[in-house]
């Protein structure tokens, strides 16, 4: 064979091999493009199965973040929809035993998940998912100067408070009892949002409701805290209930209740974490 025929044939098996290992690098790239498309349609397909609406009853105090984990919740998931239902622990639990229509139940006691896990209505068992902390609101700027729990005694001053009947009622109650103090005020409200209300309109001078309740008022009323909360602070259980329609999304929306993206949420309302 002449020189340059074997030099021919040389670069013919040089390019060959170049040509081969392009291929070879070509399919590697598909096969991770491949790969990542699908994982990638998975994570979407994950994100698509879930759809319709969620209903959630959850406690008044929850309204402002649990308002807001909803919003991101349909962000999350296009096609659903979260609707609430936001009142006193306890008229919730008699609506679900009563057989109103819900997915998920967050309460703001463990007594008032009790109504509903004792008669059979939850899926699951509830789990503490907050915590909540009492605190007196008293109008802007504080005029009546109170300054701790023994002060709302005083004789003329108009104090509201939860029914004894809702949670916030019966922690205040028993921070109440633990001071060794007699408040009879000028009303029980059916939730803390009601006994809020009545601070912020001025038809009464200062309230015990939840730190968290305080923090969303803004400057509509003035926070006091006082010692006594600390042996009063309520967990706050979520469960899914039995006769959910849509079980999926139903258990993604607790998911990102007690997720660090949803306790960034609560505990940046006022929540302890539990």
């Amino acid at each position: 064979m002449t020189r340059t025929a074997r030099r021919t044939r040389r670069t013919l098996q040089v390019a060959g091999a170049g040509v081969a290992a392009l291929l070879a690098l070509s399919a590697c790239s598909s096969s991770g493009d491949s790969s990542s498309t699908a994982s990638d349609s998975s994570a979407s397909g994950s994100s698509d199965r879930l759809s319709g609406t969620v209903t959630v009853f959850a406690a008044a105090s929850l309204k402002e973040s649990f308002t807001a984990l909803g919003e991101e919740f349909e962000e999350q998931h296009p096609g659903t929809k979260v609707t609430f239902s936001f009142g006193g622990s306890d008229s919730l639990a008699a609506s679900i035993t009563g057989g109103a229509p819900a997915d998920v139940f967050a309460s703001a006691s463990p007594k008032t998940m009790k109504i509903v896990t004792d008669a059979g209505d939850a899926s699951g068992t509830p789990a503490t998912f907050v915590r909540n902390q009492l605190e007196i609101a008293t109008l802007p700027g504080n005029p009546d100067g109170i300054s701790s729990l023994k002060d709302l005694t005083r004789s003329g001053l108009k104090v509201v408070l939860c029914d004894k009947e809702v949670p916030c009622g019966a922690a205040a109650q028993k921070a109440i009892d633990a001071a060794g103090l007699e408040l009879t005020p000028v009303s029980y409200e059916q939730d803390v949002k009601s006994a809020l209300t009545k601070v912020e309109l001025k038809e009464a001078d200062a309230a015990v409701v939840y730190r968290t309740d305080v923090h969303a008022a803004g400057d509509k009323v003035e926070g006091v805290d006082f010692p006594e909360s600390a042996n009063a602070i309520n967990d706050y259980p979520i469960v899914q209930l039995k006769d959910t329609q849509n079980t999926e999304a139903a258990k993604a929306f607790i998911a990102l209740v007690q997720s660090s993206a949803g306790q960034k949420v609560l505990t940046g309302a006022g929540f302890l974490k539990p």
